[in-house]
């Protein structure tokens, strides 16, 4: 029996798509609930469809073939002509040497940038523009362009939800795949990456490294426009937290919310992961000089696009390979560059993951450390302040090559560092220094902003005048006995005693989820004064995610900076306040975090000037003991009876997860270290023969 007919509107949602609507489309198309018939789904009024062709003359002239390709190479090489005619490309030309463009491009666009299918996010909605204008210069010069593309997804449209599962692991995966496609035109070794934004960036930078004999350069995405009036694409992200507390209208959260994201393309406008990725493949020397942070869209934007493909077709004429500019003294620079800017503290995760992947030495807690007392933070952007400017105008004060100055006055960076200029960075900024470039830039963010370009990039004179302290600290006790990570920088200055130390004892309110949590804080079950432990958020329970959503809401809620955080789970690169992730062990790892209780005493310290600091657990709510008795306590503690992985989690992410463990985990960026994977593999398949062969026939 048929069931009950359901209408659909055949342009639902399809708005803003310009092409004229097809002639013989439907108005509506009605289908029983039971199911579909093809006759249903067909348009049956098309005649059309039925005028198939079933040959085609092929492409006009002929294939350059030699004796010598034919008898001497392998047949992928000559079929790959054959393919390269079939698109389209003149057979005459098809003996150019060839470089691949590589980038994250998502969503489909009209010729006038309106919305055909969206993207999943606006930091790779406009990545194509950028690959189509390397692509010219790439013709233009006699090479042959390929382009290949490894989307990516948005932590802020998963925030809270389970495709957060997803989103660290799918760095590895993604970095895979991009190298997997590298290899797979064997007959290129010059690559042109495209990203902008939290792991797709990283990503590509990974997979780039690991190409260490290829020619090969980063473009960055750069970041989009903020709001004339309005929230940024970060505390737009605390509109729900906000509202639940009374302390914005809903028709002010819509207004908000529709205006955060000022233009289409290009990643975050603060410094987040995005941002900082950005800012990190150019001290890398990855990236060209002044390419990170550009405004997305705008000429300047694409300049960068048409000069990294002269670059690259250049480097690879001097024979230069990324083996030559990835060393340690690269990413030693990228680190100092990283503590100057005041980065994301993903980039923990992401730099040695790069690093490894190039053949470099991994940094460490030790390496981290060591530059992070050394470095003054120099720029002031959200999310640290004081000053909250966007990333636009920390790339209008000068961007990386700016703050590079200053660090080379204070001695702090390897000069002699090869880059992608064919130049060392000594060179580099020399010619920054004296350009026009610079001059004018700085002259265009006095002009439209009324803003100073030195209060944005400061001296370290100005920036220690100004109260800015050094970027991370790396909290130890016996809640985290293998270390944790906080952006020290970003606490709250009035929470600082005029010594520099932070420094909060109160009671454990205890959650197993990132959602619980946050319900709790939307509810009015959060009080100032209490420290919220969020257990179970580590790469075992869900992939590492991303607790945004709950840095966010304590940094804009108005009693916000009363509370601290302290988790298994890491922050986005937005994230600010005394707020303590990357807690090692995690819960799920049998880490003491995942056997706190609702009532626990807890003590945090965080010297922000020597970069040193403690969490520990001292014991119940009436009785406190010291941190050596408060181990012992929790070492006889069974785990929370709640505590277990997140109940969605992925197959995928239950892999990545138990991969990287064998890899060194966290602390070695969450990598797949193949060595260490094989051998964990060999002696577990060796004890379970052993146990086998132990156990009694049946």
């Amino acid at each position: 029996m048929a069931g009950k007919p359901v209408k659909m509107s055949a342009g639902s949602g399809a708005g803003h798509v310009t092409s004229e609507p097809s002639p013989y489309r439907p108005a509506t198309l009605q289908f029983e609930e039971n199911g579909m018939s093809m006759d249903e789904l067909i348009d049956q009024s098309r005649d059309d469809i039925y005028n198939v062709k079933t040959h085609a003359p092929g492409p006009e002239g002929v294939l350059p073939l030699t004796s010598e390709l034919l008898r001497d190479h392998p047949s992928g090489d000559v079929f790959a002509m054959t393919l390269n005619a079939g698109m389209g490309w003149k057979p005459e030309e098809l003996t150019r040497r060839e470089v691949l463009l590589i980038g994250t491009t998502g969503g489909i666009r009209n010729p006038d940038g309106s919305p055909i299918a969206l993207g999943l996010h606006t930091g790779h909605y406009e990545i194509q523009e950028l690959m189509a204008e390397a692509a010219g210069v790439i013709a233009e010069a006699g090479r042959l362009p390929h382009a290949a593309f490894v989307s990516d997804p948005c932590d802020g449209r998963t925030e809270g939800t389970t495709g957060m599962f997803d989103s660290l692991p799918y760095r590895n995966d993604s970095a895979i795949v991009f190298r997997r496609l590298i290899r797979s035109l064997p007959t290129c070794n010059v690559v042109v990456g495209v990203a902008s934004c939290d792991k797709g960036l990283p990503a590509l930078m990974m997979a780039l490294a690991a190409m260490r004999d290829h020619t090969t350069i980063v473009v960055p995405g750069g970041s989009a426009l903020p709001p004339t009036k309005g929230d940024d694409a970060g505390k737009v992200q605390t509109i729900g937290a906000r509202f639940a507390n009374n302390e914005l209208s809903l028709e002010d959260a819509a207004w908000l919310g529709c205006k955060a994201c000022a233009s289409p393309g290009g990643g975050c406008q603060f410094l987040g992961t995005a941002g900082t990725s950005q800012v990190v493949a150019e001290a890398l020397g990855m990236a060209l000089p002044h390419s990170a942070l550009a405004p997305s869209g705008q000429p300047g934007w694409f300049d960068h696009a048409r000069a990294a493909a002269r670059a690259a077709i250049a480097l690879d004429a001097k024979g230069v390979r990324t083996k030559d500019i990835l060393t340690d003294k690269a990413i030693e620079n990228a680190m100092v560059v990283h503590a100057a800017f005041g980065g994301s503290t993903n980039l923990l995760l992401h730099l040695p993951a790069i690093a490894h992947a190039a053949g470099c030495k991994t940094p460490d807690v030790t390496d981290w450390t060591r530059i992070n007392r050394r470095v003054p933070r120099l720029v002031s952007v959200i999310p640290n302040g004081p000053v909250y400017h966007p990333t636009v105008r920390a790339f209008l004060a000068g961007g990386a090559p700016e703050v590079m100055l200053h660090l080379r006055t204070l001695g702090l960076l390897h000069l002699d560092a090869l880059t992608v200029t064919g130049r060392t960075l000594g060179e580099n900024l020399d010619w920054w220094e004296a350009s026009e470039r610079r001059r004018r830039f700085r002259e265009q963010l006095l002009a439209r902003d009324r803003v100073e370009p030195d209060d944005v990039i400061m001296s370290p004179a100005q920036a220690k005048a100004r109260g800015l302290t050094s970027t991370i600290t790396f909290p130890v006790g016996n809640i985290a006995p293998e270390g944790s990570v906080i952006k020290s920088t970003a606490i709250d200055p009035s929470k600082i005693d005029a010594d520099g130390v932070f420094h909060h004892k109160g009671q454990a309110k205890v959650f197993t989820s990132e959602n619980a949590a946050i319900r709790a804080i939307k509810g009015g079950d959060i009080a100032p004064g209490d420290i919220m432990v969020v257990m179970g958020g580590g790469p075992s329970g869900t992939g590492m995610e991303e607790a945004y959503q709950l840095t966010a809401a304590l940094k804009h809620v108005s009693w916000g900076k009363h509370v601290s955080l302290i988790t298994d789970a890491r922050f986005s690169g937005v994230s600010t306040g005394a707020c303590i992730g990357h807690v090692g062990p995690e819960a799920l790892a049998g880490g003491p975090l995942g056997k706190l209780r609702d009532g626990d005493l807890i003590e945090i310290v965080v010297d922000c000037v020597k970069l040193e600091g403690s969490v520990n657990f001292l014991g119940g709510p009436e009785t406190e003991v010291s941190p050596g008795k408060g181990a012992a306590i929790l070492a006889a503690r069974p785990p929370h009876p709640e505590l277990s992985p997140a109940g969605k989690l992925p197959e995928d992410t239950r892999l990545w997860a138990a991969l990287q463990a064998a890899s060194g985990g966290t602390w070695r960026g969450c990598v797949f270290d193949t060595d260490r994977i094989v051998e964990v593999l060999a002696a577990g398949r060796k004890a379970l023969e052993a146990r086998a062969a132990s156990e009694p026939a049946v």
